[in-house]
């Protein structure tokens, strides 16, 4: 399993039309195979912080993910708009919290 998490920064006033979009590529992201979650919160509205967290099957189903239309537009769409340190990490134990 993949692992993607970390924070991106947006201009506060562009929150709300990000969260539009990336609520529509959300929708069509999560019937991908091999997608387990997609998922943003808003962790600091004033600053424009957003937490991001995904889990993806593997990195085949990441890299279709990312290479998919809907993806590559809102890519180009926000990228210049958008700065942030989200990273990818394997995962081969997965267990419950209290395991």
């Amino acid at each position: 399993m993949l692992i993607i998490t970390g924070y991106m920064h947006i201009d506060p006033t562009e929150v709300p039309q990000f969260l539009a979009e990336l609520k529509d590529l959300a929708i069509v992201t999560r019937q991908r195979p091999g997608n387990i979650s997609y998922d943003a919160a808003i962790d600091d509205p004033a600053a424009g912080r957003l937490l991001i967290a995904e889990r993806w099957t593997g990195q085949e189903a990441l890299s279709a993910h990312l290479a998919a239309e809907e993806t590559k537009a809102f890519v180009a769409r926000w990228q210049g708009s958008l700065r942030g340190d989200v990273r990818k990490f394997d995962a081969s134990n997965e267990r419950g919290l209290l395991e």
